[in-house]
């Protein structure tokens, strides 16, 4: 009776417009109104403590500094690299999208802001290049969802606060997964790439090379700094995300000089903005959290899907598939905060390791960022390259194939993950 309280009152007051992060609240209330005992004391002291984690801090840090990248001129850089790398290759261009999106990726760790920045660079190229610009559109969006899986990640930053697993964990698992994504892509744009008749950018001299990966070298070094300070404990990750965003905001101001008091200003604005919405979010699913707890919902989960308990790789398939549903109508954050609470239980009672199914989770709820009808990412991409949805579908199908086709690797092969996971944490 509890689930379906909780499904009714949580999808009700989204179909009709209420923002999630309120939905979420009215669903707690409506689990309280089941138990016959509504107490705003309640309401109010888990949404403050919601917001009230030291590890949450990590992500207006960690989008300062994505922010402070786009307007101080790193990411533009990292963009003139790879071109002078790979954009003479045929379909090089498509290679130049897949690999500054994966050292992106390692930077801000916000799918759509990346996605954002890739799209307003590079768009531009590949349509006077003469690429299909549906394919194009569908390719940045297939690699703006790698920005959750590779460290630093929002995404693993909230699962960690909300699942209770240690967020450097999930980082260090993240970054062999986030790699296989950028691969699959390669793998998948060298096949429709043969059908380009696009011209190739002009080789760069082998004298010119050095210069362009010096331009770039500051950008390179921050996931580097990241990486390594995390693994040998020399700061946590909240640590990290004001590392990261001094070390933007020096870039900016004193190496490349092209971070202006104006840009700087909006650079602030919006990621101000953007972790207003993350952490009301958040707050709010505490609350539902509690609920769900206090009327032993996931209980009810773990009785109902018991019988597939003793046989994980089949629970695990049963679990992704319920978040790739999930995700085409939610976004990435509420499927998260969520989803996870309710999964967790069952998880742990299947013998799964947790950071295998925080990995999962984010993978294919970041996978649901380019599906219809909610889509984020690739409405994103749309607006700015001028394409409908329908033709961005069409142009992102292999890249969505390729993606779901490695994550049913890694769900038949565990190892995968946590192995290198492993080697790294």
């Amino acid at each position: 009776m509890s689930g379906l309280v909780f499904l009714g009152s949580l999808l009700g007051t989204i179909s009709i417009g209420v923002p999630i992060s309120f939905a979420l609240m009215l669903s707690a209330v409506a689990l309280m109104m089941l138990m016959g005992n509504v107490d705003a004391q309640i309401l109010a002291q888990r949404l403050v403590n919601g917001a009230d984690s030291y590890p949450l801090m990590a992500i207006p840090f960690f989008l300062i500094a994505g922010e402070l990248m786009n307007a101080g001129g790193l990411s533009r850089r990292i963009v003139t690299m790879a071109l002078a790398l790979v954009g003479h290759l045929r379909g090089g261009l498509g290679y130049v999208v897949i690999g500054t999106g994966l050292i992106m990726a390692s930077l801000s760790g916000s799918a759509i802001a990346d996605t954002a920045t890739l799209a307003v660079m590079l768009i531009p190229l590949l349509r006077n290049a003469g690429y299909d610009i549906d394919r194009s559109t569908g390719l940045i969006a297939a690699t703006g969802i790698i920005a959750p899986v590779i460290p630093p990640s929002v995404g693993f930053i909230i699962l960690g606060v909300t699942a209770n697993i240690s967020i450097i964990g999930l980082f260090m698992a993240g970054i062999v997964p986030g790699i296989l994504m950028g691969l699959s892509l390669v793998v998948a744009w060298w096949f429709v790439s043969k059908k380009e008749t696009a011209a190739v950018q002009p080789k760069l001299p082998r004298r010119d090379l050095p210069k362009a990966l010096m331009t770039a070298g500051w950008a390179l070094m921050l996931p580097v700094i990241i990486l390594v300070g995390l693994r040998f404990g020399l700061f946590t990750p909240t640590e990290a995300g004001v590392v990261a965003a001094a070390y933007a905001l020096f870039v900016g101001l004193v190496v490349y000089r092209e971070l202006t008091p104006q840009k700087l200003y909006h650079a602030l604005l919006d990621a101000g903005r953007m972790t207003a919405v993350i952490m009301l979010l958040v707050a709010a699913s505490m609350v539902t959290g509690f609920m769900m707890t206090i009327t032993n919902l996931p209980g009810q989960l773990i009785s109902l899907l018991s019988p597939f308990i003793d046989m994980p790789i089949l629970l695990m398939g049963m679990i992704v598939l319920a978040i790739f549903i999930i995700g085409m109508v939610l976004d990435f954050a509420p499927s998260i905060t969520i989803m996870v609470p309710i999964l967790l239980p069952l998880v742990k009672a299947a013998g799964i390791d947790p950071v295998y199914f925080g990995v999962m989770f984010i993978m294919t709820a970041a996978v649901g960022m380019i599906t219809p009808p909610v889509g984020t990412v690739l409405n994103t991409v749309c607006g700015i390259s001028q394409v409908s949805m329908t033709s961005a579908l069409k142009g992102v199908w292999p890249f969505l194939m390729a993606q779901m086709i490695l994550i049913l690797l890694l769900v038949l092969f565990p190892a995968l993950v946590t192995v290198p996971a492993s080697w790294f944490y």
